[in-house]
């Protein structure tokens, strides 16, 4: 395997990537009436339902000892080779993490080996290149887009075996507690904090000069009020679509909704 990007920009995760309550709910919803669910790629914890039986895998150790007191249990491992039996849990979830794995479809195989039911949070590049961080100012972000794992692979390879798929926008809050790339879609003073953008992997990974260049761009931009001017549209919106999407999928025995 190759290794984990989160052993080195993991550090202060739990810190600014807290799960949201509006996504959680989404997340929750569409676990249906799971009761068994594996958390694979886990992280630090976050979007972890607390009245299921959850097991979290998560290859980095950094990410593992920040997981919070009461956390589920956690196992070390990679999603291309998930250490249960067929058919072990109910559903297994898999949040802002497949464009890590070193191989997507062997890790999306192993979620639907080892559940009846799986939910991936992905996003749509298509969506995600037009937004404004990374139109006006890191382009870059969009090439290395292109080279990951998202929404057409996912759902793609989740449809296999006549999956019934579903896939729903996840809109954005503007005061949105999980820290990912879009979640100050509303607050671009965020974006300067070194350590906001450390805790963001598409930014983390991007080369540091090209990274230094844009924001230094933003900063001239916010203190002129050109950005204000541009974005004038998104100062009073609560939500923002961004691209983001949960992409569920079951076999035609598997429970559809939660009672």
């Amino acid at each position: 395997m190759n290794a984990n990007p989160y052993e080195t920009i993991g550090f202060g995760y739990s810190r600014h990537r807290r799960p949201d309550p509006r996504i959680a709910a989404q997340i929750e919803q569409a676990l249906g009436s799971a009761t068994t669910v594996v958390n694979v790629g886990a992280g630090t914890g976050s979007y972890e339902p607390r009245d299921r039986q959850v097991t979290a895998v998560e290859p980095a150790t950094v990410m593992m000892r920040q997981r919070p007191p009461g956390s589920a249990p956690v196992i070390q491992g990679y999603a291309e080779s998930l250490p249960f039996p067929d058919k072990s849990f109910d559903a297994a979830m898999a949040i802002l993490t497949v464009h890590h794995w070193t191989d997507a479809a062997a890790g999306l195989a192993e979620l639907c080996r080892v559940s009846s039911r799986q939910i991936v949070l992905t996003w749509d590049p298509a969506v995600t290149a037009r937004f404004w961080l990374v139109e006006e100012y890191l382009p870059e972000i969009a090439e290395a887009d292109a080279r990951l794992t998202s929404l057409d692979v996912v759902q793609t390879w989740l449809r296999r075996d006549g999956a019934r798929v579903s896939i729903v926008p996840v809109p954005v809050a503007a005061d949105c507690a999980d820290g990912f790339l879009g979640a100050y879609w509303r607050r671009p003073h965020c974006y300067l904090d070194p350590h906001i953008r450390a805790a963001i992997s598409a930014l983390a990974n991007l080369d540091h000069n090209l990274v230094e260049r844009g924001m230094r761009r933003l900063k001239v931009d916010l203190a002129t009020g050109r950005w204000h001017e541009r974005h004038q549209d998104l100062l009073d919106a609560d939500t923002f679509d961004l691209g983001y999407r949960l992409v569920t999928a079951h076999s035609p025995t598997a429970p559809i909704s939660r009672t």
